[in-house]
């Protein structure tokens, strides 16, 4: 996948492109952190000079060993046929322990948790961010005050509003945007240090040595702030599809890595200058000519930051979809050209929601800034967690190599999360209450489909006697191709027998369609389709897509061609099963859930939308199921 990409363009240009998508939440995170840490954080961080330099030394080695070390050095090896992300690391931990159910069973819960843990942080971080931003008013213009949440609430509106549009013409710009952005950030922290260079030596680790020395718990509560400077780190690892390793890598420690030091050490020697700075460094760094140009520059890199991780949150979505943890919804494709560019109408105005009940909620970046670390920290754990399985059972490393790098990460990873535990009360509780709902939603959903799958297949006859008996008994067979959609390959579909049962008659062809969904990102044309030719014209078709491959039946069902199975479009029905559900008592589920998982089951898209079929070819027969 790398070489494929940076064959086709230029290494610089994908930097530049991966510069615009990926580094957009982390290239934020100076809006609000060192404000955070020290001045509006329910356990603030007394001012003096030791802690400022055991602070910014803490967050340049986060930077180093989460960002550089665990995602861009590590991690990021960890693909899955060049994809990156939550559930592209959950297909492959998956694929190491096929045939284990228990061990399969225990990734896939804690890949869930890490995908709702995702969807929290998608709608946290366009509200803290954006809301950071708009912030600056205050700073430039403090009669202004009241005006923040509205107009915060107006650039969310609009952010999401034109998703539907496609985000291919804004994306052009978001490379050279961001480069001003990052650029901006590294010069506001270099002028700065120039005034107080002594801040420099903070580059030691000595430092954060010393600060959690000489006061264990305060250091230890400030981790729940720190943590906001590598919030977007999984952006790095979700997006390595898009750009390839090599451009995020030359991004990461060519550019937006030197000017996030820059700035934060800037904003360092700012406090270190003049302590009342801290209610608002980041723009008190900046002369007041330059005020009103750095708030809209910093609104749009946020608007950017935003947009990554709605991006992400439409991919996650599709790829949690297609691997059977969601509903059935529709996806749209914004652009002709890039198959990652798509659309979720209500992931979109779902998120919408959230993200402005939360500006509303809580009222600022700094009170928000209390729910960002769960989610953050939370996906952290899980990606080692992952990752661990990966190294060991993918890569063949030895326990022992594995053991040791994994308690290396975890013991960041916990640290950071066990301080961000702390913010729970104050605001730590709104990710966690959307990931239990999140996660009781996917789990209940995946539960739900696998006994729905049992209960049919214990209802159905066995195909091959089925076969044979139209063979001996055969009814009349009329012209024409009728395809039966069924999830079971070797049984026979409700759909089959109910329409052989009323309209007494057979298809001179009748394909058996199965849809299987691969581990696998993508899978290529030439294993798309599988033909099984069965006797007395029955054929068993199966066909075969990746989690991030787009389903479009009637443009694969041409390959069939290739396989001896001929099948003319307008001459072809599809006959699909329709199932109404009744929960039952005392069944493998408990009854709330079976009622939860009717009422999802009966607001999933069609399986006419989904699999792209010509709506006037389709055939639906009912059948009745108790759960």
């Amino acid at each position: 996948m790398e070489s494929a990409k940076t064959g086709k363009t230029p290494l610089p240009a994908l930097a530049l492109a991966a510069l615009g998508v990926v580094y957009g939440d982390i290239g934020t995170s100076p809006l609000y952190t060192m404000k955070e840490v020290f001045a509006v954080s329910p356990h603030p961080v007394p001012l003096t000079h030791d802690n400022i330099f055991g602070i910014l030394s803490l967050i340049l080695w986060s930077l180093i060993m989460i960002v550089s070390v665990k995602y861009v050095a590590f991690i990021m090896k960890a693909d899955n046929r060049g994809e990156g992300g939550i559930m592209a690391l959950l297909a492959l931990a998956s694929r190491n322990v096929a045939g284990n159910v228990r061990k399969e069973r225990m990734i896939m819960l804690i890949g869930i948790l890490g995908a709702c843990m995702f969807y929290a942080d998608g709608m946290i971080t366009p509200a803290i961010s954006v809301l950071s931003a708009v912030e600056g008013l205050e700073v430039a213009a403090p009669h202004m005050h009241g005006a923040i949440i509205p107009i915060t609430m107006v650039v969310i509106f609009i952010l999401f509003w034109v998703q539907s549009k496609g985000t291919a013409l804004v994306g052009a710009f978001f490379g050279p945007i961001m480069v001003l952005w990052f650029g901006t950030l590294a010069v506001l922290g270099a002028v700065n240090i120039m005034h107080e260079p002594l801040v420099l030596q903070a580059l030691s680790p000595i430092y954060a040595v010393r600060f959690f020395t000489a006061a264990p718990w305060v250091a230890f509560v400030a981790l729940g702030s720190v943590v906001l400077a590598v919030t977007g780190t999984e952006a790095l690892y979700a997006d390595m599809g898009h750009f390839g390793k090599k451009p995020i890598r030359l991004a990461w420690f060519g550019f937006v890595l030197p000017a996030l030091v820059l700035n934060y050490f800037g904003q360092g020697a700012l406090i270190l200058h003049d302590n009342a700075a801290v209610k608002n460094p980041f723009y008190l760094m900046a002369p007041e000519w330059l005020l009103f140009p750095l708030i809209i520059l910093a609104t749009v890199a946020t608007v950017i930051a935003a947009q990554a991780v709605i991006s992400g949150a439409f991919s996650v979505s599709r790829q949690a979809l297609q691997l059977g943890y969601l509903p059935r919804m529709p996806v749209m494709h914004t652009s002709d050209k890039q198959q990652g560019q798509i659309y979720i109408p209500r992931v979109n105005w779902g998120l919408m929601l959230a993200v402005m009940a939360l500006v509303l909620g809580f009222g600022s970046s700094g009170d928000l800034a209390a729910a960002y670390g769960i989610a953050v920290t939370g996906d952290m754990v899980i990606t080692t967690l992952l990752a661990g399985v990966v190294f060991h059972g993918i890569w063949g490393w030895s326990w022992l190599r594995t053991g040791s790098l994994i308690a290396v990460f975890l013991t960041v990873d916990l640290a950071f999360f066990g301080a961000n535990v702390l913010k729970i009360p104050d605001g730590g509780w709104f990710p966690l209450l959307i990931g239990i709902v999140i996660f009781t939603l996917m789990t209940t959903w995946k539960t739900g489909r696998d006994l729905l799958f049992r209960r049919l297949k214990s209802e159905a006859m066995e195909l091959a006697p089925f076969v044979d008996a139209i063979g001996s008994f055969p009814p009349t067979r009329v012209q024409g191709n009728a395809i039966y959609m069924t999830p079971n390959p070797y049984g026979v579909p409700h759909s089959l027998l109910h329409n052989l049962k009323h309209n007494k008659v057979l298809h001179e062809k009748v394909v058996l369609l199965t849809v299987k969904i691969e581990d696998e990102p993508f899978i290529s044309r030439r294993e798309r389709i599988i033909v099984e030719a069965l006797p007395h014209d029955f054929y068993r078709v199966s066909v075969r897509y990746g989690f991030k491959d787009e389903s479009d039946l009637p443009r694969d069902l041409e390959l069939c061609a290739e396989q001896g199975l001929e099948l003319e479009t307008m001459d072809t029905s599809f006959f699909i099963g329709k199932e109404t559900l009744f929960p039952a008592r005392h069944s493998e589920m408990a009854f709330w859930r079976e009622k939860l998982f009717i009422t999802m089951f009966r607001n999933a898209d069609s399986v006419t939308n989904h699999f792209k079929l010509p709506p006037n070819r389709v055939v639906e027969l009912g059948a009745q199921v108790t759960l």
